[in-house]
């Protein structure tokens, strides 16, 4: 979702991204959250819009706990004021096509990250808890003792294949949850 109070701007950047992914346009902060809801995976969020500022639509969105990945787009340059806001990325107006592009892939790929960690997280937790529990001989001879660590080595691979493209700043934004 693209919100934005300048329409030229707001149609522009939905327009570099539709051939890729749905897009939704809002034009002011109330519209954004009439829209926003747990179907949304990327919100491009003004920073200034008359009424309802982007500062208090992010606030709004995290208090929904909508799972939404939030870019604020701003000619505010950031500064301290922006320490604890909770958006997941900060780009300074002008913005070119490439720029915004970049940030909604990379937005995604935490996503997948996201949901990748989580689910090993878990699976490993299983597996320590089995270790636990049962002895080595038993687990060895287990089919589905097994498939869990086929799953776990699976999902470690995905992740170091998504942790791949990361920079240094995703990683943290990749962990933030956990």
């Amino acid at each position: 979702m693209i919100v934005e109070d300048n329409q030229g701007l707001a149609d522009l950047m939905a327009a570099w991204l539709r051939d890729e992914y749905p897009v939704e346009v809002a034009y002011n902060g109330e519209e954004a959250l009439e829209i926003a809801d747990s179907t949304i995976d990327v919100v491009l969020l003004d920073r200034r819009m008359p009424g309802l500022s982007g500062d208090e639509v992010l606030e709004r969105i995290r208090e929904r706990d909508l799972g939404t990945r939030v870019v604020m787009v701003s000619a505010v340059t950031p500064d301290f004021d922006v320490i604890g806001m909770g958006f997941d990325d900060y780009i300074t107006k002008p913005v070119e096509e490439a720029e915004i592009r970049d940030v909604v892939e990379r937005m995604q790929t935490r996503e997948r990250y996201d949901e990748t960690v989580e689910d090993l997280y878990r699976l490993i937790q299983t597996k320590a808890v089995l270790e636990t529990e049962i002895a080595e001989s038993e687990r060895q001879t287990n089919d589905e003792y097994r498939r869990l660590v086929d799953q776990i080595a699976d999902l470690q691979a995905q992740a170091d294949v998504d942790s791949a493209g990361f920079e240094d700043d995703d990683f943290d934004a990749a962990f933030r949850d956990l």
